[in-house]
């Protein structure tokens, strides 16, 4: 079902039984409808397991360029009234994104996760599935979510642009990191049992 006003770009796919509301624009090579990634092991094989929901898109949702939106696998993937979508995002199966959400280009979000309404986020940004964003929440760029954000705010993660050889220094202390949080501890015992006169082999 495509409605009034919707206006497809060259080479915009749409699949079986999705639903596009009223004043869309959807830029070209955009798919809507593909299978989700869905598949049960069975012993050493990948056996497909059949994606049976739709995508129902809302009023006034532009899909960028290249932009793909799985089907859900039982249940539908939604994408609310007054969505942006930029290029080359990829939305999984069962994905539910509430009113008035915006994301840049290189987006990637999980199968089963839900986003709030008024949330952005930014080029890069990787979502995990199953797991629930709340409203008005902003995403910088190149973060990774893991975890369920229950508190609106700005949220960031990743490690900053440096030297090639500061980032291999760097690298190799984050080896070391547990190991030096046992030493510090072993340390931070003995200092305070010598403020407290004990032995410190106590």
């Amino acid at each position: 079902v495509i409605a009034d006003g919707t206006w497809l770009h060259a080479q915009v796919t749409i699949g079986a039984d999705c639903v596009l509301g009223q004043g869309c624009i959807v830029h070209s090579g955009a798919v809507i409808g593909s299978d989700g990634f869905g598949y049960a092991r069975d012993g050493a094989r990948w056996e497909k397991t059949p994606q049976l929901g739709r995508v129902v898109v809302g009023d006034d949702v532009e899909i960028g360029a290249n932009t793909t939106i799985d089907r859900g696998a039982l249940d539908d993937t939604v994408i609310e009234r007054g969505v942006k979508l930029d290029n080359l995002i990829h939305i999984a199966h069962n994905v539910h994104i509430g009113e008035d959400s915006a994301m840049a280009a290189c987006v990637g979000i999980a199968g089963s996760t839900r986003i709030g309404k008024r949330c952005t986020l930014a080029g890069q940004v990787g979502v995990a599935g199953h797991i629930e964003i709340t409203d008005d929440v902003h995403i910088t760029a190149a973060t990774k979510v893991t975890h369920t954000i229950r508190e609106p705010g700005t949220y960031s993660s990743g490690s900053p642009l440096e030297t090639y050889s500061s980032w291999l220094k760097n690298a190799v202390r984050m080896r070391q990191l547990d190991e030096m949080a046992r030493r510090l501890k072993k340390l931070e015992q003995k200092l305070t049992a010598l403020a407290e006169g004990r032995n410190v082999e106590e």
